[in-house]
């Protein structure tokens, strides 16, 4: 890894630092390590996201869920430690915000998804005080824990706002991890609970809602569909809410937030950008539907899978694979199921592990007799305490695609109006 003032040429060149941005170049090095790759990131530290339902539940520490960047780099990828501000894919060009310009052969974009937590009124100011949190940044997870805590009676909220989100199961998992707390303690009788989802059902996946019910029934919670936060009074403690055609304003002692997430403001107004603002890509190759020398992966893109890490490690090895099949001409591609996971935490110490595909499609990495998808499981748990954790320090941000091999199919991409040609000449016009 080096750093330092970025050149004018870069042959493949990896908008984002995050979990895709460095998976895809550790996926890309392992196939060929004499390619030249440079990531555009300005942040000093990484994160692991899918840690901080965890924090939020009293069962990690915060420092177990980042590492400086430099630790995760790829060798021998230049880190180039700017913002990235505008794409002007005509010309192969991507403008940072000093106003250099980086000419490349290839792009991926893996910026990520923006939280926006200025659609609900009043909020940013209230966010991390007055009994208002959220698992959703590394900042406020701890105080998640401090409220489950501190928390003996009154009402306990959390939200979930319409999809795109990151997780779409994790505004649950605080929630039952949090009764289970409760409940523990003998103080759940005392604590009125609710779920307010912007969804017309409890989770997106009908095979895993029966699991997911029966805790809601234990818990005693009370679960509102089709219910909107857009108001937080966080001094009065006081969330309002679209629901049912009119607006509902309910007291709470404990809000949790899920906020509203968009795709970055550079990206949605990108000329990458599909109508839903996120880069726009085939759901199967992950490559740009206009532009041939462009890929996204993560959470940026536009295909209709689940945002999730696992879906990341899925997704890695796929774009890796298919940048090379264009670079060199192949004629069979890699494709991507839309597979996701998320491991719905109801219980300390059981999970219920989400895996599915496009279309709701389960697609479980175990066999039943060992794993049953659609029931809490107590191995489930460990998984995602200690192996998950370990994978993805260890395996996905290093290239190591276990369980996650690319299913390689015939016939070559389709041409699309740029496309590449070789690691040093990519556009064809």
């Amino acid at each position: 890894m080096t750093t330092g003032k970025p050149s004018g040429r870069h042959d493949i060149l990896i908008i984002g630092g995050g979990s895709a941005g460095i998976a895809v170049a550790a996926s890309l090095l392992q196939r060929d390590a004499s390619l030249s790759i440079s990531i555009v990131e300005p942040r000093d530290t990484h994160y692991y996201q899918p840690g901080w339902t965890m924090v939020g539940g009293g069962i990690f520490d915060r420092s177990r869920t980042h590492r400086p960047m430099a630790s995760v780099m790829p060798k021998g990828v230049q880190w180039i430690r700017e913002r990235a501000a505008r794409f002007a894919p005509e010309a192969d060009e991507v403008i940072l915000e000093d106003g250099t310009r980086l000419a490349y052969g290839v792009l991926i974009v893996a910026a990520g998804i923006k939280l926006d937590w200025e659609q609900i009124d009043g909020l940013p100011a209230t966010l991390g005080k007055n009994g208002v949190t959220s698992n959703y940044t590394f900042e406020t997870a701890p105080y998640t824990w401090e409220l489950v805590q501190s928390l003996k009676e009154g009402r306990a909220l959390f939200t979930q706002p319409p999809m795109p989100i990151k997780c779409a199961g994790a505004p649950q998992k605080v929630m039952y991890l949090a009764c289970d707390h409760w409940q523990h303690h003998n103080q759940l009788l005392a604590i009125d609970v609710a779920f307010h989802t912007s969804g017309p059902a409890l989770f997106g996946v009908a095979a895993y809602v029966p699991a997911l019910q029966s805790y809601v029934d234990r818990y005693g919670i009370d679960v509102r569909l089709e219910s909107r936060l857009i108001a937080v009074d966080g001094e009065n403690k006081r969330a309002t809410f679209s629901e049912g055609g009119g607006e509902v304003t309910r007291d709470f002692a404990m809000l949790h937030v899920t906020p509203p997430q968009v795709a970055p403001d550079f990206i949605a107004d990108s000329p990458l950008a599909a109508e839903s603002g996120f880069i726009e890509v085939d759901q199967e190759t992950l490559r740009h539907t206009r532009y041939g020398n462009v890929f996204a992966l993560g959470d940026v893109c536009s295909a209709p899978n689940a945002k999730t890490a696992a879906a990341v490690r899925k997704q890695a090895p796929v774009v890796a694979w298919n940048v090379l099949a264009m670079l060199n001409g192949a004629d069979r591609h890699a494709s991507y199921d839309g597979y996701g996971s998320c491991p719905l935490t109801v219980e300390r110490g059981k999970i219920v592990l989400a895996e599915f595909g496009y279309g709701g499609v389960l697609q479980p990495t175990f066999p039943n007799w060992l794993i049953d998808p659609t029931r809490p499981s107590r191995l489930a748990w460990h998984l995602k305490v200690s192996a998950l954790p370990w994978i993805y320090w260890n395996g996905m941000l290093r290239g190591h695609e276990w369980l996650v091999r690319p299913h390689i199919e015939p016939g070559a991409m389709e041409a699309t109006e740029t496309a590449g040609a070789s690691p040093t000449d990519a556009k064809t016009g």
